[in-house]
């Protein structure tokens, strides 16, 4: 009988030897490494040096995923204030010569309820201010990002109005509003408009 046969009515007995070395050489592999890296001071710094590269560039990865954040964040506060000074100018600066257009204006830079509030309104409000011959001027003298959440913002407008009437100069008015942008696909519109006292 070979030495591999196993005898019938004998227990076979599994085979330690291939475990038992496997388990040798992963000890000995340890044990070699500790050796090399005790033995050589130059390999010693050849690990250290290659753990503090592994270390610097999971550090770089992170500080350039919150830069990039924080970059998207600025750019976004960006837009959103530039929304709300236009949507503004749009709203006070009106010609009765250019009556539709300038209502047209308003409402591509406008979403959401205030769109479907002033689109409600447009047509009488433009037959007014050709009535009356109304003109006025809109400058925003301060604008400034009150909150931001999500893809909305509320903005903070303080600007004066120059108008006139049939040719009749009004007095110089202050306005001061809270502006409410949200970003729409690429750009970002006027959602909604509060008059501050």
């Amino acid at each position: 009988m070979a030495e591999d046969d196993v005898a019938i009515g004998e227990p076979a007995v599994p085979d330690r030897s291939v475990g038992d070395a496997a388990e040798g050489r992963g000890a000995r592999r340890l044990q070699d490494a500790r050796d090399w890296l005790k033995n050589s001071p130059v390999n010693l710094a050849l690990a250290v040096g290659v753990a503090v590269v592994v270390a610097l560039a999971g550090l770089t990865s992170w500080l350039g995923v919150r830069a990039y954040h924080a970059l998207q964040a600025e750019r976004l506060q960006q837009m959103l204030v530039a929304a709300g000074r236009q949507g503004a100018v749009n709203l006070t600066t009106i010609d009765y010569e250019h009556a539709d257009a300038d209502v047209q204006r308003i409402l591509d830079s406008a979403t959401g309820d205030f769109y479907d509030d002033f689109a409600n309104r447009a047509k009488p409000f433009a037959d007014f201010v050709k009535q009356t011959q109304a003109k006025s001027v809109g400058t925003v003298t301060e604008a400034g990002l009150e909150s931001v959440g999500g893809n909305e913002g509320r903005v903070l407008i303080a600007m004066t109005i120059k108008s006139s009437n049939r040719g009749a100069d009004q007095p110089l008015r202050a306005w001061r509003l809270r502006v409410t942008v949200k970003k729409v696909g690429d750009e970002a519109k006027v959602s909604r408009v509060e008059p501050i006292q």
